[in-house]
């Protein structure tokens, strides 16, 4: 029997990441370098999914990223990763194809 998931807004949580990310300027700049984004493309980029994924992405890879995004938000890192889950579709780990 699968366990009821909590209704988690993934689309909140990559928003609350961009906002956090916004706040944290070292973190910012990483996130920009491993993207290859520059700075003045994100008010555009928010509108495409897969940068949202890839905000998410960006904070799961990175265990002390997630746990001080946790920390600064209030954010369950279990939410987080069903956000990361929904935005990010089935992974080769998933058992879906």
């Amino acid at each position: 029997m699968r366990e009821k998931q909590s209704q988690v807004d993934p689309l909140a949580v990559a928003a609350d990441v961009l906002g956090w990310l916004a706040n944290e300027p070292d973190m910012l700049s990483r996130f920009l370098a491993l993207s290859g984004l520059r700075a003045d493309q994100l008010r555009e980029a928010i509108a495409d999914p897969g940068f949202l994924a890839g905000l998410l992405d960006f904070v799961m890879g990175h265990e002390p990223t997630l746990i001080a995004f946790s920390d600064a938000t209030g954010t369950k890192p279990e939410d987080v990763s069903a956000a990361w889950r929904a935005l990010s579709g089935p992974g080769l780990d998933s058992g879906e194809f």
